[in-house]
C-alpha cells in the first residue's frame, strides 16, 4: 500500500475525528470500502461505522484498520512538543 504521507499529523479531539482520516487514507489508496474491509479482515459495517464515527468500534479493530492502511496511533502527553505543534496547526472545528 502507499507509503506516501497524505496529511499532517492530526490531534484527535473526539472519536469522530478519526473517521475522515481513515476514509481519506483508504480513498488515497484507491480502495473501495468493501475491498479495504476484505483486505484488512474486518466487516464493511465496521469500516463504515469507523469512517462515519457511528457506534462503537473495538480499539483492537480500529488499530488493525489503521495499521492495514499504513497509519499509526500515538499517545503523547498534551505537553509533548509534537502534541502542542499538532494543536497549533489544527483548524478549529465547528
Amino acid at each position: 500500500m502507499d507509503d506516501t504521507p497524505t496529511r499532517q499529523p492530526t490531534l484527535l479531539t473526539s472519536a469522530n475525528t478519526l473517521g475522515p482520516i481513515v476514509r481519506e487514507r483508504r480513498k488515497s489508496q484507491s480502495l473501495r470500502i468493501d475491498d479495504a474491509a476484505g483486505l484488512l479482515g474486518v466487516s464493511v459495517d465496521l469500516m463504515s461505522r469507523l469512517e462515519n464515527g457511528q457506534g462503537t468500534v473495538q480499539l483492537n479493530k480500529a488499530m488493525a484498520v489503521l495499521d492495514g492502511l499504513g497509519l499509526t496511533l500515538m499517545v503523547l502527553s498534551k505537553e509533548h512538543p509534537w502534541a502542542r505543534e499538532a494543536a497549533s496547526t489544527q483548524t478549529p472545528q465547528h
